[in-house]
């Protein structure tokens, strides 16, 4: 989907090639996972006279989420707390974004006041 994000369209052709050198899949691996993105509604495509051009039809930013919060649910139980103690606990996040947690966590409670 990155891929797609990134270009806004392309055809399968285009994904092969722009995929060499960072990801060691065959073209039919990726035309397969197209497909399936195709049917789940995670890509659009209009006939080319030869072939098809595919176009993302979900924001980057909603599937992130919706992949986010899925994964929190499935491996944490839906507990966000669990899993950044599992990242800090290890020593896996600098204080830098140490930092940036705290700015978030505090934006977010000060909008939370706000009538």
């Amino acid at each position: 989907m990155r891929e797609f994000w990134t270009r806004g369209e392309a055809t399968a052709s285009e994904i092969v090639e722009g995929l060499k050198g960072r990801a060691a899949w065959k073209p039919r691996t990726v035309q397969t996972l197209i497909n399936r993105l195709v049917r789940k509604g995670a890509l659009g495509f209009s006939k080319l006279s030869r072939g098809y051009l595919y176009r993302p039809l979900v924001a980057e930013a909603e599937c992130v989420m919706e992949a986010s919060q899925t994964f929190v649910d499935r491996i944490f139980g839906g507990k966000l707390a669990p899993l950044l103690a599992c990242f800090v606990e290890r020593g896996a996040v600098s204080e830098s974004e140490m930092a940036q947690l705290r700015r978030i966590l505090q934006e977010d409670r000060n909008h939370e006041h706000r009538p």
